[in-house]
């Protein structure tokens, strides 16, 4: 059996990294711009946004976790927290999808000065959640491939940014869950 140079696997990965860095936020985008609801049936999906909140309370914690397993030099400790951060992010990006693919629009009420510190860290977790993706991607490749500099070198961007999806997330919950229809 012929070995795959380095250069060869990188470049089928990166391109696998590529296609989904945009297929994900199109998905997404359509859903926004493009209600679908109801098309799941009677599917109650009232609940996801309550466990979306979740989601990101737990990728949260274990990003500061894993911070701090990675800065005391425990890497399997570390490891380990990032691939559940990993997976916490990705079930909160189907649940999110589906979430959106099946329920109406929910508005914001809020007034006065919340609403444009709502707005601003709707729009900042937005805009910052496409373009973790393919960062988070390709964190991960150059760990799991033993490319060391090269994560290193990509996580001092990918792990703030993902932190602040994930707390803004959060918050953006925390201030739209009054709104949701019961």
């Amino acid at each position: 059996m012929e070995k795959v140079s380095q250069s060869t696997q990188d470049k089928k990965f990166l391109i696998g990294i590529g296609i989904l860095s945009v297929l994900i936020p199109i998905v997404v985008a359509f859903l926004l711009f493009i209600p679908q609801t109801g098309k799941l049936g009677n599917l109650d999906v009232s609940f996801l946004p309550h466990l979306n909140g979740i989601l990101n309370t737990a990728t949260t914690v274990c990003l500061i976790i894993g911070y701090f397993f990675i800065r005391s030099k425990n890497e399997k400790a570390h490891k380990v927290m990032m691939m559940v951060a990993f997976v916490l992010s990705s079930v909160f990006l189907v649940s999110y999808v589906v979430y959106h693919y099946q329920a109406a629009p929910t508005k914001f009420g809020g007034e006065g000065i919340i609403r444009p510190i709502y707005y601003f860290l709707l729009i900042t977790h937005i805009t910052l959640a496409a373009i973790i993706v393919p960062l988070v991607l390709l964190a991960f490749y150059y760990a799991l491939s033993r490319q060391i500099p090269k994560h290193k070198s990509i996580v001092k961007y990918t792990f703030p940014i993902w932190l602040y999806v994930a707390v803004s997330g959060v918050l953006v919950y925390l201030l739209i869950s009054p709104y949701y229809q019961a």
